[in-house]
């Protein structure tokens, strides 16, 4: 588990048709509501057109080498260099969702990816920080800087750490998960209530699951927490409420901007996402 050392780091820098690894088309289809449909819904790709953002900071591509989606209809996140530049990837839906079950099913191998990368599954809100800390869940995957790491995958509910003295250490939770079930077919849920959150996570695709090989839940009973975060505080929030402007998330990024330690660009593929309403 975390040191209070790893914490500080950690947020500082802050049996169907099968998914192959494959070359980005020449250009991403465009839908009305949004720039890909993937998996039934229509998603935003983030642009930073030639500014640095959040998560990171990072650039943000909408170009067909860092999102795009394969013959089989696997969505392809990429961080890829240009020039001097590395160029990250997000994806955001372009429909809200609310309390429910959140399911992202894998086909890449998670479990190599440089310490500086991060991929990211999650909930988000641009406009209820004060209220609900972002609306964000997360499920995560990154040795968060340390190459040596071995517990690669992360659940959590903000606010966690940014600006606050000291790490929030109930609100995450990071699971010993033997590598063998990150490098095959994945599935990772989370089911989002009023009153709990609970985490987790299968071999193999989604609805033919098994029992899970990592779990945790998140009730009521923690205390109620502040979001600290560039000069503003929230209010106090045990489990955050999803609104009218919550959305679901995919991202791949670097910490603090900084390239990967062996100069590697990094790759991975998500062949399906479903939301099951409360």
């Amino acid at each position: 588990m975390f040191n209070r050392f790893s914490y500080i780091l950690y947020f500082l820098l802050l049996a169907f048709s099968s998914c192959e690894q494959s070359d980005p088309p020449s250009s991403n289809a465009n839908e009305e509501s949004g720039d890909i449909s993937f998996s039934g819904y229509n998603w935003k790709i983030k642009e930073s057109n030639g500014g640095l953002m959040g998560p990171g900071l990072n650039y943000f591509s909408k170009n067909s080498g860092n999102v795009w989606l394969d013959q089989n209809g696997c969505l392809h996140l990429k961080i890829r260099k240009d020039g001097n530049r590395w160029l990250c990837s997000e994806v955001i839906s372009t429909k809200e969702f609310g309390y429910g079950t959140y399911v992202f099913t894998l086909a890449s191998d998670v479990s190599t990816l440089n310490e500086k990368v991060v991929f990211g599954l999650f909930s988000w809100s641009d406009y209820t920080f004060t209220e609900a800390a972002n609306s964000e869940v997360d499920i995560e995957f990154s040795k968060w800087n340390n190459p040596y790491d071995t517990f690669l995958l992360t659940y959590s509910v903000q606010p966690v750490w940014f600006d606050n003295p000291s790490p929030y250490v109930e609100r995450t939770r990071r699971p010993s998960v033997p590598r063998r079930y990150l490098r095959t077919t994945s599935t990772h849920i989370f089911n989002w209530t009023p009153d709990t959150i609970k985490w987790n996570s299968y071999d193999g695709d989604y609805p033919t699951l098994g029992s899970p090989w990592a779990s945790w839940s998140f009730d009521k009973s923690n205390p109620a927490r502040q979001k600290l975060e560039g000069g503003r505080t929230s209010q106090a929030v045990v489990i955050p409420s999803p609104y009218t402007t919550t959305n679901a998330r995919m991202n791949l990024w670097l910490l603090g901007g900084l390239p990967p330690s062996d100069s590697a660009e990094a790759e991975v593929i998500v062949k399906r996402f479903e939301f099951i309403p409360r």
